[in-house]
């Protein structure tokens, strides 16, 4: 069975590929280090709330499309 915390990181990998964006661009917008985004979408650390709301703006989604349907 797969964690809700790796289906978040799923999910926020995959809207950053249909954003067309590159994980340096992500964190650049979104004001946090290119490793932190490469740890989340690889499972290695799971972000506070701030961090989540700077990527959901950086990538043009709502922080709630990440946790609809978990």
């Amino acid at each position: 069975m797969e964690t809700q915390t790796k289906k978040v990181a799923k999910r926020l990998k995959q809207y950053r590929i249909d954003a067309g964006m590159t994980q340096q661009e992500v964190a650049t917008f979104a004001g946090i280090d290119r490793k932190t985004v490469n740890r989340i979408e690889n499972f290695h650390f799971s972000p506070n709330i701030d961090t989540l709301l700077r990527l959901s703006k950086a990538m043009g989604f709502t922080p709630s499309d990440l946790f609809q349907g978990l």
